[in-house]
């Protein structure tokens, strides 16, 4: 386990860069991209040319002899929840940072940038059970504690299950929510609980993969070990077919994904280690807006 001087050092470069691409690049994106619960009343003025004529106030306007309209403001308070893949799987990269590094700049980004806006944050941590539940609350102090988990926390166990961690997330959250799924979904049988949570939720995948995972070298004989099952394998990297099969085997996990979400009606982004997520997040926010 680290000590706990460097996950300070890392909780602290984690804030200074999360917070200067939240306050440069995030912040009117963010908060356009999801909208409010709705609109509540906030206050009466005087009537001005443009105003709608169908929230003009009638009872102020009689009281006062001219006419007073309603104003209104979004109801901004929302949830946000983190639901964070920390299978043995996440540990792989071979291009400056492994997925879980990846997942874990991520959603600090995502964390500071609802907390910019006032919202609440939550995070799920997964693997096949759910590993811990922090509740959504606001506040520094709050996602500091999350960041400062996301670095820290060791699993209990090797293998994914994202229908749990779905099911789970269905069971504790009883309004809608932005709920962010930071995996490599190399898993089945989640479809079902993506397309239950899609409906009561705003959901986004973000799958994230090495270069490796798409393209085996040519290194001749590899053994190589499934970080989930444990089991052992021997592979001729120099074989064509070998190298196909590896391939193939990695876009299904895409292709399935792409499907999963697009059947659900949720959004996925897809992001291999290394590459720039700050764009891609940005382009996805302008999108959404």
């Amino acid at each position: 386990m680290p000590a706990i001087e460097d996950i300070l050092k890392k909780v602290r470069a984690l804030e200074i860069k999360s917070k200067r691409l939240t306050n440069h690049l995030f912040t009117g994106e963010y908060h356009t991209a999801f909208k409010g619960r709705g609109m509540s009343f906030k206050e009466v003025r005087e009537y001005q040319p443009g105003d709608d004529t169908r929230f003009i106030d009638w009872n102020v306007s009689a009281r006062m002899g001219h006419p007073y309209s309603k104003l209104f403001e979004e109801e901004r308070e929302l949830s946000v929840y983190l639901l964070v893949d920390l299978s043995a799987s996440s540990l792989f990269g071979t291009f400056r940072q492994n997925k879980k590094d990846l997942i874990i700049e991520i959603c600090a980004v995502l964390a500071f940038s609802a907390t910019t806006n006032n919202d609440k944050v939550g995070i799920i941590f997964f693997s096949d059970k759910v590993e811990k539940f922090i509740p959504a609350k606001k506040g520094k102090d709050h996602i500091l504690y999350i960041v400062r988990e996301l670095i820290n926390y060791q699993p209990h166990a090797a293998d994914t299950h994202i229908i749990n961690a779905l099911q789970y997330l269905n069971s504790v959250t009883r309004h809608k929510s932005i709920v962010f799924i930071l995996s490599d979904f190399a898993d089945a049988g989640y479809q079902d609980a993506l397309r239950v949570a899609a409906k009561r939720h705003d959901v986004i995948g973000l799958q994230v993969y090495d270069k490796r995972d798409e393209h085996l070298p040519q290194i001749g004989l590899l053994q190589v070990m499934d970080s989930e099952t444990g089991k052992m394998v021997l592979l001729d990297t120099n074989d064509t077919y070998t190298r196909f099969k590896y391939n193939q085997q990695f876009n299904k996990i895409l292709d399935d994904a792409k499907a999963a979400f697009r059947k659900s009606g949720a959004d996925l982004m897809q992001v291999a280690t290394g590459e720039d997520y700050v764009k891609l997040l940005q382009q996805f926010f302008i999108r959404r807006a």
